[in-house]
């Protein structure tokens, strides 16, 4: 008798189908199939917070056709994914299939391999009910903050607002961000650097760090006198070299990737969102087609904190880096990482590739563009970490000029170790090569160049160091902090611009009324501390119906007292502006993509301008360029549209032709489709090759008339690779043919 086995998602089950074969039938419950309802909070708090679960609205088809599913099998493995999540879908599955005990088994994997699968059907578990616990408590909290919270925000800020026990952190942490800058002030300082040269030598630069052996600290020069004193005791001064000290410094890789540093490095180094980067690796994770070896899953699962290696891929990975890079490239002993991040869940895995032998470039022909740079930046990563230290041969120069000291450091990059694969940029790279010297050898002064700087306010965040810093405090868990920033950019409580987070007026505002009146609910240390008790749940430490009570009876009392507070108010910025229209004054709204300016006649009078970073009008005339459209040959204009300003022809709307501008203002100019053999399967006409944000994709160039589009993959020398999909009828054919296989 076949055995069922239910995963979380359609494209996982077609590849697990494949490599556990035809004793198997694998169906998926297309993500969660019961949960709190929508409309009420579900929650009886009088009765030790018991929840009342209901079946998805969208589930109920994925439900009745597991159960005749589960009536023709004689064994159910629930194969949902191994974080407390997926424990809890599998949970509510058994629930409501009503799945008994001795039918039924959980099994994990960290990899979608054809070995790690049939390992975990050889090694069934059953449901871990203290994990089911910790995310039953982490939900019905989280539905108690949301419902409780929003509609006093609804009253008292303004309709359609929501609060999270998460999200409203994010927003608080980007407030107090922008307070800090708001209320820093600089302070000059100055810092004095010497050109210095030995004979006909090449010349190098100094920094000057003592006086009488006192070390100068970064503010202790705090004015041009200053300076200009240190200067005038310098002018006769005669430079020698008091000390040259050479070292051998090695440098030591990063781990391998979790959720969070994924999400940080593929922001910096390949523009990733933080919710695409997850997108991405859930395609990487779930199965890729690899030509004739079929659906393989390329990485390990994606949402992880560990930094765990499995032994059989370290030992893969060691190999592989003595036989593609030399002997003197494998550390002297394998490397292991402990993981620095609160409530880890050891039993997972780093993010790595299923295999090191499936190299980036063997598989690019088979990936999206999106695909092939995340999957490189994971493998680089992973091998790397495995890999030997980098060595650096550093000098340090320290000059003596009465009784001041200056000193000069370089390095030189001896051996590149990990280097080879995962490059660094940073200051410790950059080090200026220095001279050959030795101990009292003189040196001419070439010049002194004082300098004056500022402290600088500290940086707003990114979605790296947002990341980052929600992890540091323990606030959150991998699979909360993409959604989190999606959430608050929805909400509008937050703005990116130019990569940065800004709070919008609604957000401060929002974030003042919430610390106000839930302090004890919306901080840091609340957050990071209730973590640690869903960890102790896991743990079987703590029942997670005393966690809730010790959480609801202050909250309770805080949600009384803010039905008193005053109403809050988001009144728009004023400007010296007046409407052009009707004469009234112009004010500064927020809006999704950022500030603007608007007739405070709204909604009589609907007038609009961009504004510049500074607040002031951007005018929306079209402005005169020298361009000359390639089509008609008219007039390029400069125009100001949603995403910023573009050129379009002025003969608009006849002639459509457009150009975005780049950040200096540049025409940027989209290639031209390619004509291709291909003729469309709609109406005969040729397609034409079109590269796009997920890569090369097909049109039809009858367009308008034929809109056939298709998604298509290039080959390592350009060629369109098109998979055939079947059709209805072919599909319908296959599913007749195995049912009466299936009868006989």
């Amino acid at each position: 008798m076949k055995s069922l086995v239910i995963v979380e998602s359609p494209a996982k089950s077609k590849t697990i189908s494949k490599m556990l074969g035809s004793d198997y039938i694998v169906k998926s419950s297309f993500g969660h199939i019961r949960d709190l309802p929508e409309k009420e909070i579900g929650v009886d708090i009088e009765k030790n917070f018991k929840p009342t679960y209901v079946a998805m609205p969208k589930s109920k088809k994925i439900i009745a056709d597991l159960k005749k599913t589960v009536a023709e099998v004689g064994h159910v493995y629930l194969a949902t994914d191994l974080d407390r999540e997926g424990e809890a879908i599998a949970w509510h599955l058994k629930e409501l299939l009503k799945l008994s005990d001795d039918k039924t088994d959980r099994i994990t994997f960290h990899e979608i391999t054809e070995s790690a699968i049939k390992e975990a059907v050889k090694n069934p578990r059953k449901l871990d009910m203290a994990l089911v616990d910790s995310q039953q408590a982490r939900r019905i909290l989280d539905r108690l903050v949301g419902y409780k919270l929003s509609p006093i925000l609804w009253k008292k800020v303004r309709k359609g607002l929501s609060a999270g026990r998460v999200q409203s952190v994010a927003v608080m942490m980007i407030c107090d961000r922008e307070e800090e800058i708001e209320k820093f002030v600089p302070v000059e300082y100055w810092s004095i650097e010497a050109e210095l040269k030995k004979d006909n030598d090449m010349s190098f630069t100094a920094n000057l760090i003592s006086k009488d052996g006192k070390k100068f600290e970064k503010l202790s020069i705090q004015n041009k006198e200053q300076a200009d004193n240190i200067l005038k005791e310098l002018e006769t001064a005669k430079y020698q070299v008091s000390s040259v000290e050479k070292k051998e410094r090695k440098r030591s890789p990063y781990p391998p990737y979790t959720t969070s540093t994924m999400q940080q490095d593929a922001s910096r180094r390949i523009g990733f969102s933080s919710s695409k980067t997850m997108s991405v690796a859930q395609k990487l994770y779930e199965g890729i087609q690899i030509g004739s070896q079929g659906v393989v899953g390329l990485i390990t699962y994606m949402r992880t904190d560990s930094l765990n290696i499995a032994a059989v891929a370290q030992k893969e990975a060691l190999n592989f880096i003595e036989t593609s890079y030399g002997k003197n490239f494998v550390p002297s002993k394998p490397r292991f990482y402990k993981t620095k991040s609160k409530g880890a869940q050891e039993a997972h895995e780093a993010i790595r590739p299923t295999s090191v032998k499936r190299t980036p470039e063997m598989m690019k022909q088979y990936l999206t563009a999106d695909e092939y740079k995340l999957y490189n930046v994971i493998w680089n990563r992973f091998v790397a970490s495995q890999m030997a230290d980098a060595v650096y041969d550093t000098v340090t120069i320290d000059i003596q000029a009465n009784n001041y000291m200056f000193r000069a450091t370089g390095s030189t990059l001896k051996f590149d170790g990990f280097m080879k694969v995962y490059s660094i940029q940073d200051e410790e790279t950059k080090e200026p090569k220095l001279p050959v010297l030795e101990q009292n050898d003189n040196l001419n002064l070439v010049k002194i160049s004082p300098e004056q700087h500022f402290t600088e306010p500290p940086a707003r965040y990114n979605e790296a160091s947002l990341i980052k810093t929600l992890e540091e405090y323990g606030i959150g868990r991998p699979s909360t902090y993409a959604p989190t920033i999606k959430t608050i950019l929805d909400r509008m409580y937050v703005r990116l611009d130019n990569k940065k987070f800004y709070p919008t007026d609604l957000g401060v505002v929002v974030n003042k009324f919430l610390k106000e009146n839930f302090k004890d609910v919306i901080n840091y240390e609340f957050t990071a501390d209730i973590e640690e008790e869903f960890d102790d749940i896991a743990e079987k430490k703590l029942k997670w119906q005393d966690v809730l009570k010790k959480f609801y009876t202050p909250f309770e009392s805080h949600l009384t007292k803010a039905e008193g507070a005053t109403r809050q108010k988001i009144a728009p910025k004023a400007t010296n502006e007046v409407c052009p229209k009707c004469g009234k004054p112009m004010v500064i709204r927020e809006s999704r993509r950022g500030p603007f300016m608007a007739c405070s006649g709204y909604p009589e009078c609907k007038t609009t301008f961009s504004v510049d970073k500074d607040g002031n009008k951007v005018s929306n005339e079209p402005q005169q360029t020298e361009e000359k459209c390639p089509k008609c040959g008219g007039v390029m204009l400069k125009k100001m549209g949603f995403k910023g300003p573009y050129l379009a022809c002025e003969h608009y709307p006849e002639c459509k032709t457009t150009y975005s501008l780049d950040k200096n203002g540049n025409k940027v100019i989209k290639p031209e489709p390619e004509k291709t053999d291909i003729k469309c399967e709609k109406c005969g006409s040729p397609m034409l090759k079109r590269i796009g944000k997920r890569g090369p994709f097909l049109t039809c160039s009858a367009f308008p008339k034929c809109r056939n589009l298709l998604w298509v993959k290039t080959d390592s020398e350009g060629n369109i690779i098109i998979e055939k999909k079947e059709s209805k009828k072919e599909k319908t054919a296959k599913k007749t043919t195995k049912t009466k296989k299936s009868e006989k």
